[in-house]
């Protein structure tokens, strides 16, 4: 089994490269989705994470609402840490159970938005960081997803800074072209690997 490590900065397309791994036949272990998992209705992670934050993070039907979440955590490093206390290691454990149900010669890519900030590239064989320059991110984040400049500014002062990323990289997938580039960048990356997992 080759362990590998998949990080980028937020905007930089991170969903992208790990869809076109999974489709490229990865086992995926997506932290974000299982992010969201761990604190679905009626689990122990939404009522921990109501304990700690109140009814207030919740919407009309009872799940978490993000939103107001995140206007609680953003600003206030002990508030985000108090979160991460209660998610992280959920979210490990699903990731743990995942990858060892995973057959023995797999490439089992973990993508984890804050690998780097919390420490995690030791953890595997390869890191592979997606990479974006930050006006790009910006570009994505304003267009796409709807943020003020401040906002996404913001946003991407939280995570590590992109020379913190690249210096964690054994591979860097440069996600500022198009699709098609990407693809064939992604399909390089996944023979790289596969290779690597033959040795």
């Amino acid at each position: 089994m080759l362990r590998v490590g998949l990080t980028g900065g937020i905007g930089s397309g991170k969903t992208a490269v790990t869809e076109l791994l999974d489709e490229l036949g990865a086992v995926v272990v997506d932290a974000d989705l299982l992010a969201r998992e761990v604190v679905e209705p009626g689990t122990d992670g939404l009522s921990e994470v109501v304990a700690t934050f109140g009814t207030g993070v919740l919407d009309a039907d009872g799940a978490l609402d993000r939103q107001a979440l995140a206007k609680v955590v953003f600003d206030d490093p002990a508030a985000r840490a108090r979160l991460e206390a209660v998610v992280h290691p959920r979210v490990r454990r699903r990731a743990a159970e995942i990858e060892a149900a995973a057959d023995d010669t797999a490439i089992v890519v973990h993508s984890i938005p804050l690998l780097v900030e919390t420490g995690q590239a030791d953890r595997f064989d390869v890191v592979v960081v997606v990479d974006v320059p930050e006006e790009l991110q910006v570009e994505r984040l304003t267009g796409l997803r709807g943020m003020s400049e401040q906002e996404a500014r913001s946003r991407i002062a939280a995570q590590a800074t992109r020379e913190q990323r690249l210096a964690a990289a054994d591979v860097v997938v440069d996600n500022s072209g198009t699709v098609d580039d990407l693809r064939h960048r992604v399909t390089e990356v996944f023979a790289r690997l596969q290779a690597q997992r033959g040795m």
